[in-house]
């Protein structure tokens, strides 16, 4: 009886182990697919080259612009009707100390402007704050704690909710960035490296999200499994005894 009741207790170890499986190849992919969306989210938000003017232009008014930098070659002060200003040069869209800079902030960030550096920050937020928790799945928690599903989901809605944002950053910017009436020269005016970063960061949210909210669903089955599994070991324990 003491050998049978060993065997099933052996069996029910190799079972539990087999079972809580520390990540399967959805969470393993998901980190991978992260730190894609994390790198490239992170140097398209701070990068100045959403906006481009065809390098080929030597007389371009425009050279590059991202969320927060604006590059000028010669852009004429739009509240000068004399043409006696000029911007030259790279400056934080904010910059206090250029003088006629913040009366032509309008101009640099109308409100089709102001809604993509609102929702591509919202999404640099979001990729930031599922960094740490990546980093706690990835390093720290295990199938064997109480929170470790959770964590999981967490991660996939939060890389959702960052994807969606980034998304409607980009597709806002892609619809008006290089419309008339607003950069100079906007047929010689391309989207730059910056902006398909962006695109890239906000699709490998959304890839990233769906892997780990499937590696929440496998978890959270082995979990269940696992329970069931136990308590079919402890009945056949009982009856043998």
């Amino acid at each position: 009886m003491q050998a049978n009741s060993e065997l099933i207790s052996g069996r029910a170890k190799t079972v539990e182990i087999a079972m809580m499986k520390r990540r399967s190849l959805a969470g393993n992919c998901g980190v991978g697919v992260f730190v894609i969306a994390l790198v490239t989210v992170l140097v398209a938000f701070a990068t100045p080259s959403w906006l481009v003017s065809d390098y080929r232009i030597t007389g371009a008014k425009l050279d590059r612009l991202g969320l927060w930098t604006h590059c000028f070659r010669s852009l004429p002060d739009v509240n000068d009707d004399y043409q006696r200003r000029f911007f030259v040069g790279c400056r934080w869209v904010y910059d206090p100390f250029t003088k006629g800079y913040d009366e032509i902030r309008g101009f640099l960030i109308p409100p089709f402007m102001v809604a993509t550096q609102f929702f591509y920050t919202l999404c640099a937020i979001g990729v930031f704050l599922s960094m740490i928790l990546v980093l706690l799945f990835f390093l720290c928690a295990g199938p064997d704690q109480k929170f470790f599903v959770k964590l999981i989901r967490t991660i996939g809605y939060l890389t959702l909710a960052a994807g969606i944002c980034g998304g409607i950053g980009v597709i806002v910017f892609a619809a008006f960035g290089n419309k008339d009436k607003w950069m100079p020269e906007h047929a010689n005016n391309w989207f730059g490296w910056s902006f398909i970063l962006a695109c890239i960061g906000a699709v490998a949210c959304g890839v990233t999200a769906s892997l780990f909210l499937t590696e929440a669903h496998v978890q959270a089955r082995k979990r269940r499994q696992l329970k069931e599994s136990q308590t079919r070991f402890q009945i056949d324990s009982e009856s043998k005894a």
